[in-house]
């Protein structure tokens, strides 16, 4: 184990959960990496495409297999996670889908409203309930320590997008969740952040690219390009390296800018 971290990531097989993990593991983290996809013979994409990209980068990569909606396997994912590394310095939630099919708030369906909030909200909720307990427990044996905790939420956790009412609305919820988690987890000295990405070049984002490129030349985003998936991840190291220690409940943007509001 030596002195190196152990950070727990959601969603790492793909898009952003992939870039964050490869930034952890070149600095200095060993990462236990979730995803519900798990292809153990599939080298080019997936849990073990990261793997192999960790391992090569001097890092250890444990791919564990779970739904983040499913709370019987939280547990089960925190079991393997201690089990490799023996403890969890850093949770990173960012395992999240976009609707299946864009439908104006006028005609959003039950179905793909309960599917977003279970995975993108209640989810992530219910999980880091469980590891900042674990977290506690780790603080209380060794003072010195410091977790943290960080949600991967959205710009559109306060941009409308009525095309996708219900994914606005669950990344919301991940927007609270983090200052609420941030305030009640302060008494352990258990940092948790928030990072809301703006447009990121993604599988999620590919099916509307066209729409994006259009807009961001058109000057959606101030610093004019997409985001990528490394750019999230330089933020997740950037607030969890100590320079941050200060600023427990931080949010920040990463969305070359769009944030500013513009007249």
């Amino acid at each position: 184990m030596g002195n190196k971290k152990t950070a727990l990531v959601t969603g790492a097989g793909q898009g952003i959960g992939r870039g964050i993990v490869l930034e952890l593991a070149k600095n200095r983290f060993d990462i236990a990496g979730m995803d519900i996809i798990y292809e153990p013979k599939n080298i080019k994409r997936g849990l073990f495409e990261v793997k192999e990209k960790v391992e090569e980068l001097g890092a250890e990569f444990l791919s564990i297999q779970g739904d983040i909606s499913s709370l019987d396997d939280h547990q089960k994912i925190i079991n393997k996670t201690l089990d490799k590394f023996g403890k969890i310095n850093l949770l990173v939630n960012n395992a999240g889908v976009a609707p299946k099919e864009r439908l104006d708030i006028l005609e959003t369906t039950p179905e793909s409203y309960d599917r977003l909030m279970a995975i993108n909200a209640r989810g992530p909720f219910f999980f880091t309930q469980a590891v900042a307990n674990l977290m506690a427990k780790q603080v209380e044996k060794t003072p010195e320590n410091k977790p943290a905790i960080v949600f991967i939420s959205s710009i559109s956790s306060y941009v409308s997008s009525p095309g996708r009412a219900e994914y606005c609305l669950s990344k919301a919820a991940v927007s609270m969740s983090s200052k609420i988690y941030a305030d009640r987890l302060s008494e352990f000295g258990i940092n948790v952040y928030e990072i809301r990405p703006g447009i990121i070049q993604t599988d999620m984002t590919a099916v509307v690219k066209e729409k994006y490129d259009k807009l961001i030349a058109d000057g959606l985003v101030p610093q004019k390009r997409w985001g990528f998936p490394e750019d999230i991840g330089k933020a997740v190291v950037g607030l969890v390296n100590g320079n941050f220690d200060y600023s427990t409940g931080l949010v920040v943007d990463v969305s070359g800018g769009m944030n500013i509001q513009r007249l």
